[in-house]
């Protein structure tokens, strides 16, 4: 059975990828992210142990690496790096300010042209020849290419940089950017631009707020587009090489919460866009939210992957959404594959604006996310967060409303989720074995209301949204970052695409603060996303706790988890060495600091611990038994000793993870029954000696017992 699953994954790969790498963000240009190697497998990854650290020297960075014949490199906030993916040693660093925060691209040259890689950096986006490091020539300016040029349109001091890879296809570079999605309304255009991948020259445009003459015009008030941003995609592009297509999600236009300049539906704004990567025109779009108002923007990579429905095989592309509604398309006509329909939502009160009567909804699967809330959930498992929650509410007189409420000028509205998700620009990965896409999300509130200001120098009337919290108001406590509804907080979620059903869920990461307290399975807020690979295994950070785990891709149980040096707030990835090891990595860096800042950048590798074991092949033999005997060395001597290495390092974690944590006994009371509900193996009385043993020697005093 294991040979025959894992030899069907690997036929369902496309060929010209090297299978062994991880050359592109996403592993291939459609972004399953999913590799076939199964070294690493349910049977073995608790071995898995820290292969290497490689610090770069300044905090900051959600980057992914990319790993292609032999190099891994990666971006960085101080520069982009080459690194010998086996070690981690340096083989060449470029030094660079303001670079981009998700990664880089790799374009594999020519006869005339040598290998190059791409990222955004302050002034434009840099071509650096992928051998030496340098930049590479004959590529616009010595290297870096002024992305502002053509999108300014009279405005020299509008904001635009590109902070996630460009996309490749065939000899051309695809970027996006980040232009703002705030006030003022005016900025760079957020328009798609392809360049010729030697020279930088451009290619082609597509103009994502429509110009006079071109279709979509009709979804503004006529003459919004001029100096219109937004509308851009500051995150990920995905290509369809067989077809020719690129997929481009388009985030909200300015402003993002008040749109009284723009009555309209408001094309392309928060649209998947399907386009001709070759020529850059529409092949179709859908748009997710209409004339939005909350700042709702897709930012995932759109995922490509087959269903299969009737007997048949249908080419799909999926998008995940801030509001943890998962759009699923034919991606050859744009056609719904379960359905999608516009329902009544609630309308604005504020002067000058005009909402949408409707809004899309996917017929399948549920929300992914939480979408609703009642006062009965308010969070109240322990005393003191609940007394602050209820008392958040009721000072900010909040008002519980349903999704697509706009925020009014009097009560703060209340909805779920907020702008962290839902689904954040981590997006999803893809088993094409089991059907199931992966997705985390954050089941985590908004707040707000809309209050008036005037232009000192103009006069003229807007609307903001704030809060005593700011504008970006979410339903937690700030300092702690604990949220007011009851756990999970975050979720590692899998969805059958076979049926459109969710096929299970299961909580993501742990707060410190409420496990010690005795409140187990919480999750955690998390920003980041996932990869699956035929060992049968989902990989993903992204939590605010710094840890790395793996699950099972079948049931969701957690298997492995791991500390790393700061949050992984991005995207992991596996590749084989040249020592014929599989290895995971992540970029430790701790992100934007949404949930809190953390110490970093630090690129940490994992590999299989028992050097001597013979390289496992890419299809993997059948689950072996694993062995012991280093593990086991780790724990102190006495009773229990045994018994704790076989229940806690058997079931899902390594050894390290459990010695290098101090708890007290309520605290370790309440993990081991969380490893118990997750499938621990523990009988009868084992539970208080496990608890015994943990709190005599990893205790944060002395057990009087």
């Amino acid at each position: 059975m294991h040979w025959s699953r894992t030899a069907l994954l690997a036929a369902l790969v496309p060929s010209v990828f090297a299978q062994t790498d991880w050359p592109v963000y996403g592993h291939d240009p459609g972004a399953a992210r999913f590799s076939p190697l199964a070294q690493i497998h349910t049977g073995n990854v608790h071995r898995l142990r820290r292969a290497w650290t490689f610090r770069t020297g300044k905090p900051g960075s959600e980057a992914i690496p990319i790993v292609v014949n032999g190099v891994m490199y990666t971006a960085a906030a101080n520069g982009i790096f080459a690194l010998e993916p086996e070690t981690g040693r340096r083989i060449w660093h470029y030094e660079a300010e303001q670079v981009a925060l998700r990664g880089l691209a790799y374009w594999p040259g020519d006869r005339r042209t040598r290998p190059r890689v791409y990222a955004g950096i302050k002034g434009g986006m840099i071509a650096l020849d992928a051998t030496t490091g340098k930049p590479a020539p004959g590529f616009a300016n010595e290297g870096l290419l002024d992305l502002k040029q053509g999108v300014l349109d009279g405005l020299p001091d509008a904001r635009l940089t590109l902070q996630s890879p460009p996309a490749v296809f065939r000899d051309l570079i695809i970027t996006g950017s980040s232009n703002g999605e705030g006030a003022p309304s005016a900025g760079a255009y957020g328009d798609i631009r392809a360049w010729d991948a030697r020279t930088g020259k451009l290619v082609w445009t597509f103009h994502t707020v429509p110009r006079p003459g071109e279709p979509g015009y009709e979804t503004w008030p006529p003459g919004a587009w001029k100096n219109r941003s937004g509308t851009n995609a500051w995150g990920f592009l995905t290509v369809d090489p067989e077809r020719g297509l690129l997929f481009v999600p388009l985030g909200s236009p300015t402003t993002d919460f008040y749109g009284a300049d723009r009555h309209g539906d408001n094309l392309y704004g928060n649209s998947l866009v399907a386009l001709d990567a070759a020529t850059g025109r529409r092949t179709w779009h859908a748009q997710l939210v209409h004339h939005d108002l909350w700042d709702f923007d897709p930012a995932a990579a759109p995922i490509l992957f087959e269903v299969m429905r009737g007997g048949r095989r249908t080419p799909a592309v999926a998008q995940i959404t801030k509001m943890g509604l998962l759009f699923v398309f034919d991606r050859v006509t744009g056609e719904p594959l379960y359905g999608i329909e516009e329902r009544p939502v609630p309308q604005s009160t504020v002067p000058g604006e005009k909402t949408s009567p409707t809004q899309p909804f996917p017929l399948k699967p549920p929300p992914l996310a939480r979408t609703t809330f009642s006062l009965d959930e308010m969070y109240n498992r322990t005393p003191e967060h609940a007394a602050f929650c209820r008392e958040l509410f009721e000072r900010n007189r909040m008002r519980i409303s349903p999704l697509y409420t706009p925020f009014g000028r009097e009560d703060n509205v209340l909805m779920f989720p907020s702008t962290l998700g839902g689904g954040g620009w981590g997006g999803l990965s893809h088993d094409p074995g089991l059907g199931y896409l992966f997705t985390n999300v954050n089941h985590l509130g908004q707040w707000g209301h809309m209050e008036k200001r005037t232009d000192p120098k103009t006069g003229e009337e807007t609307y903001i949204r704030t809060s005593a919290y700011g504008a970006y108001a979410r339903f937690w406590n700030r300092d702690s970052k604990i949220p007011c509804t009851n756990p999970p907080f975050g979720e590692l979620v899998a969805v059958d695409t076979r049926r459109g059903d969710i096929a299970w869920r299961t909580p993501l990461g742990t707060i410190a603060e409420l496990e010690e307290k005795g409140v187990r399975n919480t999750g955690a807020p998390n920003l980041g996303g996932s990869i699956a690979t035929a060992g049968g295994l989902v990989f993903i950070a992204a939590t605010n706790d710094r840890r790395f785990r793996a699950f099972e891709s079948r049931t969701g149980r957690l298997r492995w988890e791991q500390p790393i040096d700061a949050n992984g707030h991005t995207i992991p990835i596996t590749y084989l060495g040249k020592d014929g090891k599989q290895y995971v990595a992540i970029m430790a860096g701790g992100g934007g600091g949404y949930f809190g800042g953390t110490p970093g950048d630090a690129v940490v590798a994992f590999a299989l611990g028992d050097a001597s074991a013979p390289a496992a092949p890419l299809v993997s033999q059948r689950e072996r038994a694993p062995t012991r005997a280093a593990a086991t060395a780790r724990l102190p001597e006495g009773p229990g000793s045994a018994l704790v290495q076989r229940a806690c390092g058997i079931s899902c974690h390594d050894i390290e993870t459990v010695t290098g944590v101090r708890r007290d006994r309520a605290a370790w009371t309440a993990l081991v029954e969380t490893m118990v509900a997750r499938g621990a193996r523990v009988e009868g009385g084992e539970l208080s000696e496990i608890v015994a043993y943990l709190t005599r020697h990893f205790g944060k005093e002395p057990d009087p017992r």
